[in-house]
């Protein structure tokens, strides 16, 4: 076979996947406990299927009625601001594009997730609480951790994740594909997605990264090898990219050098995440995107997922959503997300402590003339759009071309 197979598809080609029925959310009142029962939501849905996927979430599992609001922003008071966003959570709850839980608890001699854990920023009661309905697991690695010990360890936090995900069956479901992220959702459970995990992780291998796949991994981090670095993508770097297409792996582009995110967005087919990256016009942290870049993610339909991290996006939630607001403005509406990056080794900012305070970050964004449908974008349309674009890739991709036999050292050496 050939090394080298190049893929025309373009992201969103194909139809939808089967979308579930309405489906009833965990609210705020939602008991952590396994077996509690909670009020289903008095709202009628309202989704509908607006036909073949054109890349922007619609239908019953985006729950969107895409049309402008008549009335965006009405007089919001305190009190109705925190009711709408309490309601819009029901509805939609949020995407965090990236939990550093499983290194965290990897740290720990004990937890429980289900009672609440102090040591840690995000346990059951505090994602119940903030209407979190999916997260991302994040696989990363301490800098010093490389080499034949990076699979290991990966391995290792993968392993930890399905023990910690099963141990809270009524609250969390270790996802693999939109439909199981629907489902989990339908049934009132969090939607859990391994990933990223480091570009160290494979080894150098394309046979790792289809093992990682196979064990649940759902999105890769390219920076921090020979393949992804300051030079940008390599030969074997962009037959990375092809694969993760083929298989359906996200590739994840935060804190990755310019000239590999540059790179990434030519050859990949799918669309990329960001998912703990600000505006570099904000705040200038390196992992942050200047406006070019994130003009470019728009046109590609990718998501930038704004970070509630001080160092990235400010000390305050007032400047978490002014980040959030830029990256609206310039990407787009359906190119925005948000990201936690609790459990990790960013200060959260202020107002933005924990995984129970995405209310109060909605409620500004209200405040600010955010319309119901823009935040339902931002909270779960987006991310499962793109998740949903990207499995769609990977099947057609699967159609025409095999997995790839391509080696480092035959394409680098």
């Amino acid at each position: 076979m050939a090394d080298l197979q190049e893929e025309s598809l373009a992201p969103g080609e194909v139809g939808h996947l089967d979308e579930p029925s309405a489906a009833r959310v965990p609210g705020p009142t939602d008991q952590a406990g396994p077996g509690a029962d909670a009020p289903a939501d008095p709202r009628p849905d309202t989704g509908t299927d607006t036909g073949p996927d054109t890349g922007t979430e619609t239908g019953t599992d985006a729950g969107l009625d895409t049309r402008p609001d008549p009335d965006p922003a009405p007089d919001v008071t305190p009190a109705t601001a925190a009711d709408r966003a309490r309601t819009v959570l029901q509805g939609h709850p949020v995407t965090d594009g990236h939990s550093g839980l499983p290194w965290a608890l990897h740290q720990l001699s004990w937890y429980d997730l289900e009672l609440g854990e102090s040591n840690l920023r995000t346990d059951v009661p505090r994602l119940r609480e903030g209407g979190v309905g999916a997260m991302f697991w994040s696989l990363a690695l301490p800098a010093d951790v490389r080499r034949d010990r990076a699979v290991a360890t990966t391995l290792e936090l993968i392993d930890l994740a399905g023990h910690a995900i099963g141990e809270s069956p009524e609250a969390l479901r270790l996802t693999r594909s939109p439909s199981d992220a629907a489902d989990a959702r339908s049934h009132g459970r969090i939607a859990c997605v391994l990933g990223p995990a480091d570009a160290a992780a494979l080894g150098d291998s394309l046979g790792a990264l289809r093992s990682l796949h196979a064990l649940g991994v759902r999105s890769l981090s390219l920076y921090g090898t020979s393949w992804a670095g300051p030079q940008g993508l390599t030969r074997f770097g962009e037959e990375v990219v092809r694969e993760c297409n083929r298989l359906g792996v996200l590739l994840d582009l935060s804190d990755s050098p310019l000239p590999v995110l540059e790179r990434a967005l030519a050859v990949s087919k799918a669309p990329v995440v960001f998912s703990r990256s600000g505006a570099a016009a904000l705040t200038p942290h390196p992992a942050n995107l200047d406006d070019a870049t994130l003009a470019a993610l728009g046109a590609h339909k990718g998501l930038c997922m704004v970070p509630c991290a001080s160092a990235r996006t400010g000390p305050a939630l007032g400047d978490v959503a002014d980040h959030v607001d830029h990256v609206r403005a310039v990407a787009g509406a359906e190119s925005v997300g948000l990201s936690g990056t609790y459990d990790t080794a960013d200060r959260p900012a202020d107002g933005v402590e924990d995984t129970s305070r995405y209310p109060d970050l909605l409620t500004e964004l209200l405040h600010r003339g955010w319309s119901e449908t823009d935040l339902a974008l931002l909270t779960w349309g987006n991310a499962q759009r793109v998740l949903r674009d990207t499995d769609f890739t990977a099947r057609a991709a699967k159609e025409r071309r095999p997995p790839s036999t391509a080696t480092i050292e035959r394409l680098d050496g």
